[in-house]
């Protein structure tokens, strides 16, 4: 794997240890990567929603902007979503703000978006703390059933009815 990754990039596979102590440590680089890409797409999704924070309409847009952006993601680039995982240790999903580097990853941004359905009133506080993993737990399957699991040969208008589906399951279970 390393041999083949060197050479898509033009260096002799030892280049890579000059910047990487292991694979491993490589591997993990790459993984970092990979969520920092998907955490990329998620954030410009949510640019591209217009209206203040708290506007309860956009703030359910910029929910829905991240849910899209992710499946987008694990469609476009199922290599990359599963690198993105494949060493789950890597990253942290505790408290807000833990995950490395200075831009929000992805659980970050969900969490935001959270926060701000709670501040227009859409979302009541008492139901907030924690609610961000059935959302991203209900996102990921689908992503992962529709990109690698049993359900990745439905025809992509079934998948989009599926999509439709889970955005509508998120958006109830919020009220």
């Amino acid at each position: 794997m390393l041999r083949e990754a060197t050479q898509m990039v033009g260096v002799v596979p030892n280049a890579a240890y000059r910047h990487f102590a292991d694979r491993d440590e490589l591997f993990a680089a790459v993984c970092t990567e990979a969520m920092r890409e998907l955490a990329a797409r998620m954030a410009a999704g949510v640019a591209r929603v217009r209206g203040k924070y708290g506007d309860a309409a956009a703030a359910r847009r910029r929910l829905r902007a991240i849910g899209t952006a992710y499946l987008e993601f694990a469609h476009e680039e199922p290599g990359l979503f599963a690198t993105a995982f494949a060493l789950p240790q890597k990253h942290a999903y505790g408290a807000p703000g833990d995950g490395p580097g200075p831009d929000p990853m992805p659980l970050d941004q969900l969490r935001a978006a959270l926060d701000e359905l709670v501040d227009a009133g859409v979302l009541d506080p008492r139901r907030r703390d924690g609610i961000e993993y059935p959302i991203w737990s209900t996102v990921h399957g689908l992503a992962v059933l529709t990109g690698q699991g049993p359900l990745r040969d439905v025809p992509d208008a079934t998948r989009h009815h599926l999509e439709k589906l889970t955005r509508a399951f998120i958006q109830d279970g919020l009220a």
